[in-house]
Parts: C-alpha cells; sequence; structure tokens
C-alpha cells in the first residue's frame, strides 16, 4: 500500500520535480532520473519519465537538443525555457501551501 502510495504522490508532482531538476541545468533523461532517485524519490522509470518530458515539451515548459556522446549514441539533453521556469515559480508557491495544509490536517487528526 505504501509503494502505491507513493507511486500516486509522485504521479501528482512529477512534471514540478522534473522542472526543478532540470532547472539546475540541461540534463538527459537518464540523468534526471538519476537526480531524483538521489534525493529520495525512488527509482522513475523510462517508461514514466519520457513521457513527462515529451509532455512537458510540446507544452513549451522545455526545449530539448541532441548532442553527441563521445562513449555511445547521442544523448537528448533538455532545458527548462523562460516559460518552465515562471511556472515552477509559481508552482513552488501553490506546492508550499498544499504541502503546508496537508501537513496541518495530518496533525490535527494525530491530536485527536
Amino acid at each position: 500500500m505504501a509503494d502505491d502510495r507513493r507511486a500516486q504522490w509522485l504521479r501528482g508532482v512529477l512534471d514540478l520535480c522534473v522542472l526543478a531538476e532540470l532547472e539546475r541545468g540541461e540534463s538527459y533523461g537518464y540523468r534526471v532520473a538519476r537526480a531524483l532517485e538521489e534525493v529520495g524519490l525512488g527509482p522513475v522509470p523510462g517508461g514514466t519519465l519520457y513521457p513527462v518530458l515529451g509532455r512537458l515539451e510540446r507544452a513549451e515548459l522545455i526545449r530539448s537538443r541532441w548532442v553527441d556522446s563521445p562513449a555511445g549514441p547521442p544523448r537528448k539533453y533538455y532545458a527548462v525555457t523562460p516559460e518552465g521556469a515562471a511556472l515552477l515559480a509559481r508552482e513552488r508557491g501553490e506546492w508550499a501551501a498544499f504541502s503546508g495544509r496537508v501537513g496541518a490536517a495530518l496533525a490535527v487528526a494525530a491530536g485527536r
């Protein structure tokens, strides 16, 4: 049950987490997935991540470019657009307010 709940929570915020990771600098999909795992979000499979990247790109919140790799095939690198950075700034505030309300609700429920 806990894994199912974590997956549901992640689905709700994965777009924002990807934007936040790309705001740190241009990166490719596998590295984005590893970075999200390293901060404790758990593994993000390619079948979950790449549709998010495609959706963000179609919405013009990120852009991509192909870069030759010395160790194999070219890699598709992604970066946040100004529109994506503006959305992320707005949504950070919304997330902080929402997560604060959830925290308050859980604290109240625990105090009963």
